[in-house]
């Protein structure tokens, strides 16, 4: 699957990018990931095999990435929501829960449980 991207209220969900126009190995180096270009790999390849989907939750007139949000299906048409956000951006996580619930509903037919605090 294609990445899709998403609008969460004041915020704008978007694949991971690591490419001559953009890339987000130093924000995603803020949640503490050791590689942050290998782990935005893994991120694309997960869309690609559908494994594992993760937005950067960005602001929308700069592009900042100030959480990441996924979906990580469990199987039984069940996945797991988990996220995490910088200091001071919880509520950019928040407003993206249930856009994003409702998408792996929806484009996906999986069902969520709430948003687990750990890295997508």
């Amino acid at each position: 699957m294609e990445p899709v991207e998403v609008f969460a209220g004041a915020w704008y969900l978007r694949a991971l990018r690591d490419d001559d126009r953009l890339s987000d190995v130093v924000a995603v180096e803020m949640f503490d990931i050791a590689d942050a270009a290998a782990y935005i790999r893994a991120a694309n390849d997960g869309w690609a095999d559908e494994s594992r989907f993760v937005w950067a939750v960005c602001v929308p007139t700069t592009g900042e990435t100030v959480a990441l949000i996924g979906v990580i299906p469990t199987g039984d048409d069940t996945a797991e929501l988990v996220g995490v956000a910088r200091d001071g951006h919880a509520d950019a996580l928040d407003d993206a829960v249930g856009p994003v619930a409702r998408f792996a509903e929806g484009a996906l037919g999986l069902t969520t449980g709430g948003l687990s605090d750990t890295r997508p």
